[in-house]
């Protein structure tokens, strides 16, 4: 029975496709029920309403493609035609994308989006571009925190001696150096377990990340820093773009812009959902203490962090980093 189920479901695929004139594959590696995935959902609605059914988009969640380095491999001869990867994804052909593991580089949200859709956004997207894939907007995932095992984070000295868990990043390493931590580069799916077992004190991390993979049920101390930014960058195939006749490019970047403004809110809502359970289970348990810099502490964070950014000025550009600042005020 689910032999024929499914081979019931390929031939209304081939239906459906056959009565689009543009068939769009968008894969990306999380569940439907993330932001990522609910505005990748909604993504396909608005395009095919908006498209009268001329654009069909198919989402494929949970990595059912592949990871995202073995999806940005097909979008190149267009097997696949949209993803959503992080920006780590990209800074091998585009090291400007660096930019946003810079620490304390951005003051809030407000600061962060000005960016992003503002001019430093627009360069790196045309630099993404250049590289073979049509960048088309950024989504949220959230600012990060830190979190350890062995004391309260509330000055920059408090993390000297520690042991911090990286992504491979030269700029998160030399972030971790500066503080005169032990930046220890280790795979997302260790991390749990490194934190457990007391091979590293502690790590950096988005609220969402934190809470999903319970990094909060091995550490002690959650210092609200507010110092990085993870996000993820849509793009489209190069070659399935260079097809689309002009009207309907303009159908994908309006269905794209009102996606991109959903999943910011989803993002949100959801970071502070997931913030205000990690808050009870603190307040049940007592196992675990939350800490916010005052504006006084944050300002030593950011004096001490930004320090490092010269070192980068040849790989990001020290045009984008200033840029990036003046957007502050």
């Amino acid at each position: 029975m689910k032999f024929f189920k499914g081979l019931l479901s390929i031939a209304l695929i081939g239906t459906l496709s056959m009565a689009s004139e543009y068939v769009i594959k968008f894969a990306h590696v999380v569940s439907p029920d993330t932001p990522k995935g609910k505005a990748a959902d909604y993504f396909a609605k608005r395009v095919e309403a908006l498209s009268h059914g001329k654009i069909k988009v198919y989402v494929y969640p949970n990595a059912q493609l592949g990871s995202d380095k073995v999806v940005l491999r097909k979008m190149r001869f267009n097997a696949v035609q949209m993803a959503a990867p992080s920006f780590a994804k990209f800074t091998g052909l585009v090291p400007q994308l660096g930019l946003f593991d810079l620490p304390f580089l951005f003051k809030d949200e407000n600061h962060l989006h000005r960016v992003l859709d503002g001019e430093v956004g627009k360069k790196l997207r045309e630099m993404v571009t250049k590289k073979g894939y049509v960048a088309l907007a950024y989504w949220d995932n959230g600012f990060k925190q830190l979190t350890d095992s062995k004391r309260p984070l509330i000055r920059p000295e408090d993390c000297k001696g520690l042991k911090f868990r990286v992504m491979s990043s030269k700029v998160l390493i030399a972030q971790f150096k500066a503080l005169g931590a032990i930046p220890v580069v280790l795979p997302f799916s260790e991390v749990y377990s490194a934190l457990e077992q007391g091979v590293v004190d502690g790590e950096e991390n988005t609220i969402s990340n934190i809470y999903t993979k319970k990094f909060y049920e091995v550490q002690r101390y959650m210092t609200m820093t507010n110092h990085g930014y993870l996000g993820y960058l849509v793009v489209m195939s190069k070659k399935f773009w260079n097809r689309l006749p002009d009207n309907l490019k303009k159908v994908v970047l309006k269905a794209m812009k009102e996606a991109t403004a959903k999943e910011r809110v989803w993002a949100k809502e959801l970071n502070n959902e997931q913030f205000q359970k990690i808050k009870e289970y603190a307040k049940r348990t007592g196992k675990l203490e939350i800490d916010y810099l005052t504006p006084q502490e944050r300002a030593l964070w950011v004096k001490k962090l930004r320090a490092i950014y010269p070192q980068f000025y040849s790989t990001i550009g020290k045009d984008l980093i200033e840029e990036t600042i003046k957007e502050e005020e």
